[in-house]
């Protein structure tokens, strides 16, 4: 099975399912001495782990990350870290009256297509427990990126119809996000957001949502023209979340209904010798490579497709037939993938910084030079 590794001199790669033994990750290209350990981990965890609010499934796993290699004394080696989160809460029983239907809004049908059969206990390799292996990566570059001034911040900007008092570049409260239970950072809408969900699940339905990530510090001249574009990478690690629909940086798609004049970010002098921008419709990229603005990334998430009730559907043989989906599922996923957001783009961003050191002959020079000089 292909399409388990991403990024160019970092590369993650997981592995895992649903109902399986674990998931993992395995992070290679990963610069020695940083620090990593499981405590370290456990607060971006907590953020994704299930069973801990009533806007979430009950599916109950305590998602603890053991570190099996690439660490020694607390700090990374340079050799490829691997790390584990065991399943712990499996009920495949639950699957048992659905093994021969495809769920609608599922992968069963494209899965079983593609290989000849499906893993029909939670959707195998498909299910939204992959991206636990994701956290756990991108809070170990998240390490990284604070001690080179870069940070990713992800919040819920709306559920359904409910949305957020808060606009991409205002300061957010990263402790007020990760209580909430929405993920939004605005107590008032994570209220009416909360019952909406609430609403949703009692009627057997589920809701969908938009999450916002900005990442601040970033210098500029990140990512490289053509088809490894900072924007056209983030939106590749983004787009590859399960359920995310459509991806956008910046103004997005407002930007089509504007004109060149109001799209332009005017460039100014910012008084220290370097360069600013009056407005930041471009999101921070622009040809591909960071301008030195916040760069802005919007992912938009479908309803969950696991709704109650009968529904319309196919079976193995391709005969009509009727589904109720059974088992613990979330009612909306925005609140666990606000974190899985924030990793996917921190995973992206530290590959590009790592991949920008080779841009420039002078700057290899200066390495170089300093090392000669120290040795």
């Amino acid at each position: 099975m292909a399409g388990s590794v991403f990024g160019k001199l970092l590369q993650i790669s997981t592995f895992g399912e649903s109902h399986g033994a674990a998931f993992g990750v395995v992070i290679d290209g990963f610069p020695a001495g940083v620090a990593l350990t499981p405590e370290l981990i456990r607060p971006y965890m907590d953020r994704r782990r299930p069973g801990t609010s009533s806007v979430t499934t009950s599916r109950s796993e305590a998602d603890a990350v053991e570190i099996l290699s690439g660490v020694f004394d607390g700090r990374t080696t340079g050799a490829p870290v691997a790390m584990l989160i065991r399943n712990t809460s499996q009920r495949s029983s639950d699957y048992e009256a659905i093994r021969d239907l495809y769920r609608p809004g599922h992968a069963d049908y494209g899965f079983d297509a593609k290989y000849g059969f499906r893993d029909y206990r939670g959707g195998g390799r498909s299910s939204g427990r992959e991206t636990a292996a994701r956290v756990a990566a991108g809070a170990l570059c998240m390490q990284l990126l604070e001690m080179l001034g870069v940070t990713c911040t992800a919040y819920t900007a709306s559920i359904g119809p409910v949305t957020a008092s808060v606009q991409p570049e205002d300061p957010v409260d990263r402790a007020l996000v990760a209580s909430s239970a929405t993920g939004m950072p605005d107590p008032a809408a994570d209220e009416r957001a909360k019952a909406y969900i609430e609403e949703c699940h009692a009627r057997g339905d589920s809701a969908g949502g938009v999450v916002v990530c900005t990442v601040t510090g970033l210098p500029a001249g990140i990512g490289d023209p053509v088809f490894d574009k900072l924007d056209a990478r983030l939106a590749q690690a983004v787009m590859s979340i399960g359920a995310v629909k459509a991806v956008e940086i910046g103004d997005g798609i407002q930007a089509a209904m504007h004109t060149g004049s109001e799209n332009n970010d005017a460039f100014l002098p910012d008084g220290r010798g370097g360069v600013t921008k009056r407005t930041n419709h471009a999101g921070g990229i622009l040809g591909g490579i960071s301008d030195g603005s916040p760069v802005i990334v919007r992912a938009h998430f479908k309803p969950t497709p696991s709704v109650a009730g009968e529904q319309d559907t196919v079976n193995t043989a391709h005969e009509a037939a009727k589904i109720a989906v059974q088992g613990r599922h979330d009612p909306c996923v925005v609140p666990r993938a606000v974190v899985v957001v924030e990793s996917m783009c921190a995973i992206t961003v530290l590959d590009a910084l790592l991949v920008n050191m080779s841009a420039r002959a002078d700057r290899i020079a200066d390495f170089y030079s300093d090392l000669r000089g120290n040795s």
